[in-house]
């Protein structure tokens, strides 16, 4: 058996005027992140991190935000069609971690429907699917709430 593990990191700025969607879910706040599709960063990253550990490039590669088809994708596609080249290419997930770093709004009262819709699309039981959530104790872009960002580790195995 052949096992391989890929890191994903994504970062959006959030702006007022955009929904916040994080794991595949939308969350009521006032703000949203700003970016060429639905700029989830949670499953941008884990797209990464699925990349990455299959050496098939970054989300940045497969989904350009030069490509007009891109243009305000929902982000559980693009970890779709991620999914998908991983399995032709004889891969299957094994787990996923994975930690949100952001001021606001609370993200453990979501964490239960951002397992459930991940888990779903990777295919995998929701105990590979891992979400951490940590603030920035008021520091920096996360601190200042001008960003979010998230950070992954995928573990495949063929």
């Amino acid at each position: 058996m052949t096992v391989r593990v890929g890191t994903g990191t994504d970062i959006h700025r959030l702006v007022e005027g955009r929904a916040l969607w994080l794991g595949g879910v939308r969350i009521d706040h006032v703000k949203g992140g700003l970016g060429h599709s639905d700029a989830d960063v949670l499953l941008h990253a884990i797209c990464d991190a699925l990349l990455g550990a299959a050496g098939l490039g970054d989300i940045g590669h497969h989904f350009p935000d030069t490509d007009q088809r891109w243009k305000d994708a929902d982000s559980k596609d693009l970890l779709r069609r991620v999914v998908g080249s991983l399995k032709e290419q004889g891969w299957s997930i094994g787990n996923v971690d994975s930690t949100l770093l952001l001021e606001r709004p609370k993200i453990k009262p979501h964490l239960p429907a951002m397992r459930t819709t991940i888990a779903r699309i990777l295919g995998v039981e929701e105990a590979a699917v891992s979400i951490k959530a940590t603030t920035n104790e008021g520091m920096g872009y996360v601190g200042r709430e001008e960003g979010v960002c998230a950070h992954a580790v995928a573990l495949i195995q063929r």
